[in-house]
């Protein structure tokens, strides 16, 4: 038994929680007990020098086929549920880590180049893939389901229908978006509440894309996609909405990122914030590390705590918390519905280009953040946040809840009919 198996096997027969079948050249070793459960096959030795170096040497095992599972979340959930005995030998070596991990920072800090770069790295892969993996309102974030059967388009929708109502969306409003996407959420809300939308981003991909999807929708006089970074942005907004964008801006600028918003909105202005969370307890020995999502999904990213933003607010911004929402169970619930639209499209992104190294590292990213949803490793929540003149209206929507039918919206690439009052019956 090589001495890479024999460690890796001694620390797996540790773990409190979960039970682990490995199988390898015909034979089958069970490790720990109860759920969850997932079954390994090891498919080379090679593996097992690989499960050393952490998440980054899992996801590229798997990338290589050195190993397999049937449902790679499952695996991924047996280690989300022991992450915390990692943790507590991490932050054990925090006194050597740390200095590591603030040299990394200052080495990398998140300059506009470098965050064209990054953002290039993984938002222009090529419009076919995320056509193939989202659905049709090619929204990048998480969805919300109203009911478990529905569609993800629908659950798009539904989010998309969330944010216009927690903002109380009004024609006389003037929304600035700090990250484009693909254009679903301005495209969305000027179609549906008629209001003015600057939108932004620094992807040359996404740019093109969301402008040609605004000229589609016929809203060019509604919405003005720019291709700016959010430091270099001035005037004033009413209202401001960030869909899952502040997880790129390095965990260096966080207090700068939100400085930067307040300043951005009037003051009875609010802000509308989706942002993937990790865990307040696990921050700290996440937020420099070279993990598989950082080296080879999102480069230069890193996710904000709760209570890091709460922090970054008080003390670099006016802004209060006025209202959070948490979505951790439609995130999982999204992913699992992009994997399986990837699986559907495998051929065809082989066709396309993408070599089958490339679809097994994404495959094995969503089936990672899935795990992490599930298993509440990371989070994802709204957060409405209010300027200190800003009062919110009696008549706002209340937040719906899993299982509550949403309104249902038109086809985001045609102008939407008008829709009626905020708070009236969904239906």
């Amino acid at each position: 038994m090589s001495a890479a198996r024999r460690i890796c096997l001694g620390l797996l027969a540790r773990m409190p929680h979960g039970e682990l079948t490995i199988v390898e050249r015909g034979r089958t070793v069970t490790v720990g007990g109860g759920e969850p459960r997932a079954t390994v096959r090891i498919n080379t030795a090679r593996a097992w020098s690989a499960l050393l170096h952490g998440s980054r040497g899992l996801a590229e095992a798997y990338a290589d086929a050195w190993w397999d599972a049937e449902d790679p979340a499952a695996v991924i959930r047996v280690a989300a549920r022991n992450a915390a005995v990692l943790d507590a030998w991490r932050r054990r070596a925090a006194p050597v880590r740390v200095p590591a991990q603030a040299l990394r920072g200052i080495r990398r800090a998140n300059s506009r180049a470098h965050s064209r770069r990054d953002i290039a790295a993984h938002y222009d892969l090529g419009d076919d893939l995320f056509g193939l993996m989202l659905d049709e309102t090619m929204m990048y974030s998480a969805a919300y389901f109203p009911s478990p059967g529905a569609s993800l388009a629908d659950a798009s929708r539904a989010k998309l229908e969330l944010v216009c109502e927690k903002l109380s969306l009004r024609p006389r409003d003037h929304v600035l978006e700090i990250g484009t996407g693909w254009g679903g959420f301005a495209i969305h809300a000027a179609a549906t509440r008629g209001c003015r939308i600057t939108t932004t981003t620094i992807s040359p991909a996404q740019y093109e894309h969301a402008r040609r999807r605004v000229a589609r929708a016929g809203l060019e006089k509604l919405v003005t996609v720019v291709p700016q970074d959010y430091r270099d942005l001035d005037g004033r907004y009413d209202k401001l909405v960030s869909i899952e964008m502040v997880e790129a801006v390095g965990w260096r600028s966080f207090g700068a990122f939100f400085a930067q918003c307040s300043q951005l909105l009037r003051p009875d202005g609010v802000m509308l914030l989706q942002a993937i969370v990790i865990d307040d307890r696990a921050y700290e020995v996440e937020k420099a590390s070279t993990s598989f999502i950082r080296t080879h999904i999102f480069p230069g990213g890193s996710l904000p705590s709760v209570e890091v933003i709460a922090r970054c607010l008080a003390r670099h911004t006016d802004l209060r918390i006025a209202d959070l929402h948490e979505l951790t169970p439609h995130y999982a619930e999204t992913m699992r519905r992009w994997r399986a639209n990837l699986d559907r499209a495998g051929d065809q992104l082989h066709r396309l280009g993408y070599g089958a190294r490339f679809r097994r590292l994404w495959r094995l990213y969503l089936a990672y953040c899935e795990a992490g949803f599930d298993e509440g490793r990371v989070g994802v929540v709204q957060m409405l946040l209010g300027k200190p003149r800003w009062r919110p209206s009696i008549a706002a929507a209340p937040v719906r809840h899993i299982g509550e039918r949403a309104r249902g919206a038109a086809d985001p690439e045609q102008p939407a009919k008008p829709v009626g009052a905020v708070g009236e019956p969904l239906g």
